[in-house]
């Protein structure tokens, strides 16, 4: 998917490699600095599930951003800075466990790709809902595209969601709906 703005950079989401991860460490840092995550949640996403993992380059192939999704169950989101082991086996959602766009990048439209990108490969592999947490304030944003909140919250989706912070908010996507 490629987007081109008016100064005619080129901007598109790509495969994410192990090489890739360093600059997505950099730009969790710098993006997310109050949601540290280690770099070996990074890594473990992308060997768990390397085609839900994405790195947003320019034309000359430099990294300003990321996005990880991995098979989930629906209303059971990892806690922040945690790794999974394994995927669930009767995955119900892709969860998108995170987003990072530099401040240089945000206005090519990625965001609004990646959603198109999430809703086409959870239909590709039978999964009939995304979800993610929202933090920094983006639930509007989400919420936009179609996201809305999860009605099913139970202690432990609370207490993990209060693993980023007392504002963040779990969103759902049902797929089915929106295409």
């Amino acid at each position: 998917m490629e987007n081109k703005a008016a100064n005619d950079l080129v901007m598109f989401w790509r495969g994410m490699h192990e090489r890739d991860l360093s600059a997505v460490v950099a730009i969790a840092e710098q993006v997310h600095p109050d949601y540290p995550e280690s770099p070996e949640v990074f890594a473990e996403r992308l060997r768990l599930f390397a085609d839900g993992c994405r790195v947003a380059v320019d034309g000359d192939g430099g990294v300003h951003g990321y996005a990880i999704t991995h098979p989930a169950l629906l209303g059971q989101p990892p806690a922040l800075n945690s790794l999974l082991h394994a995927l669930p086996s009767q995955a119900d959602c892709l969860y998108l466990h995170d987003i990072a766009l530099t401040d240089a990048v945000r206005q090519y439209g990625l965001g609004g790709k990646l959603v198109e990108l999430i809703k086409r490969h959870a239909m590709t592999i039978g999964i009939g809902h995304a979800a993610l947490v929202a933090v920094n304030d983006s639930a509007a944003y989400w919420r936009r595209r179609g996201f809305s909140d999860y009605l099913k919250a139970d202690a432990a989706l609370l207490k993990k969601i209060g693993s980023y912070d007392h504002a963040a908010q779990y969103l759902v996507l049902n797929i089915v709906d929106t295409v």
